[in-house]
């Protein structure tokens, strides 16, 4: 009943046949004595796992793989069980996707190895790791800490379920899908042992997923830890470390989990991070959309909310200011363009003088260069958007 609850909360979209979270209860009640009688005598076959593959922020396509809902459902049932048993037996410096962590223990965590005097960073990025991962390494470790074969047997029925894509059924023999439920855990079952080896060598790190940090007194250092570890990961647990993107540097010039550190170590918003949330808000405030104003602002608002959340945390704080100056500029900007021809009534409309907005109206400027304007910031302050539930990034720290 949790595993059913959970699949419906996380929702999603539907596998290859086609079935939706909201049919997944009258299904089970239909099929789930049958399904249960597959699972307990150790026969039941998983179902093909669709592919999607989606852009990635900063280039590439991430490959993403869709189970079936029923599927998702027994997986989850099996994460649950798996989850509770293991996560006490992980390294306490892996952070991702384990219950009570988060990536801003993360960050913090990495803010006091560099406090502590480690000043430079091993950033170690691992080749499409998901897509990568060694079948016969992950179910070794699979069997160190399960007993029944029929649950060894069912996660490698998992692993080795079909892919469906551009209407062919590919067999993998690597990887595990990112989308499914179990993967997160196989993942940090399998990195598990890279965070023992680091433990054992003594070394200050932080890992999120695939995705961690080394801290080191020197850049030498640093340069024999990245080589050393590199090798330990081809050797032993036959996986690549992505040459181009991993390097040893200063914290303040790479950046980890969309955040970066000033100089003075303070926590800042990375310049990806900013760059990603500027092109989805000029997504949302594309003029070709044609939709009214508050529709636009609604959507803001849930992305908004969401990013605000996450890179609250910041310490370097005028850069929120500054992006919620940016976002207001896009919406007067938006606002002049839909009203076109009409721009001098609707600056009439809204107080502004007859002289201010006949030469806002007649100005040869272009719509971004009077999104800054006085007669729009009279018109279009800071409250009228608020009044329609625009949120503020920025807040002074408590």
């Amino acid at each position: 009943m949790t595993a059913l609850r959970n699949v419906k909360r996380n929702g999603g979209a539907p596998g290859v046949d086609g079935m939706t979270v909201e049919e997944l209860p009258n299904y089970l009640k239909r099929e789930w004595p049958k399904i249960r009688g597959q699972l307990m005598s150790g026969i039941y076959k998983p179902g093909v796992v669709k592919r999607v593959e989606i852009p990635k922020p900063g280039g590439g396509i991430r490959q993403l793989g869709i189970p079936t809902v029923p599927d998702r459902f027994i997986r989850q049932a099996i994460l649950q069980v798996l989850q509770q048993d293991w996560d006490a037996t992980f390294c306490e410096s892996s952070f991702g996707f384990r219950p009570g962590r988060s990536a801003h223990q993360a960050i913090r965590r990495s803010r006091e190895y560099l406090k502590q005097g480690y000043p430079w960073v091993v950033d170690m990025d691992l080749e499409k790791f998901f897509d990568r991962v060694n079948h016969d390494k992950v179910m070794s470790e699979v069997r160190k800490r399960v007993k029944d074969k029929r649950v060894i047997n069912l996660i490698f029925r998992f692993l080795r379920a079909g892919i469906a894509h551009e209407g062919k059924v590919l067999n993998p023999e690597t990887g595990t899908p990112q989308g499914g439920p179990l993967s997160p855990l196989l993942a940090n079952l399998m990195l598990d042992r890279l965070d023992r080896e680091l433990e054992r060598r003594g070394h200050r790190f932080v890992r999120y997923a695939d995705d961690g940090n080394i801290y080191v007194k020197s850049r030498r250092a640093g340069m024999r830890v990245l080589k050393s570890i590199t090798r330990y990961l081809e050797n032993r647990l036959k996986l690549s470390v992505n040459e181009a993107k991993s390097a040893v540097d200063r914290p303040w010039r790479r950046q980890f989990l969309g955040f970066t550190f000033s100089w003075k170590l303070n926590r800042r918003i990375s310049e990806k991070a900013i760059k990603r949330f500027k092109e989805r808000i000029r997504e949302i405030t594309c003029r070709v959309r044609g939709r009214r104003i508050e529709v636009i602002v609604k959507e803001l608002s849930q992305y908004m909310l969401g990013w605000r959340n996450y890179f609250d945390i910041t310490e370097v704080r005028y850069i929120l200011r500054e992006l919620d100056s940016w976002v207001k500029r896009r919406l007067r900007c938006y606002l002049w363009k839909q009203w076109g021809r009409r721009g001098y009534r609707e600056l009439r409309k809204l107080g502004v003088s007859r002289d201010l907005a006949w030469n806002t109206a007649k100005s040869a400027h272009g719509p971004w260069r009077l999104s800054r304007s006085p007669g729009l910031a009279f018109a279009l302050p800071a409250k009228y958007f608020a009044a329609m539930g625009l949120p503020r990034l920025y807040s002074k720290p408590t």
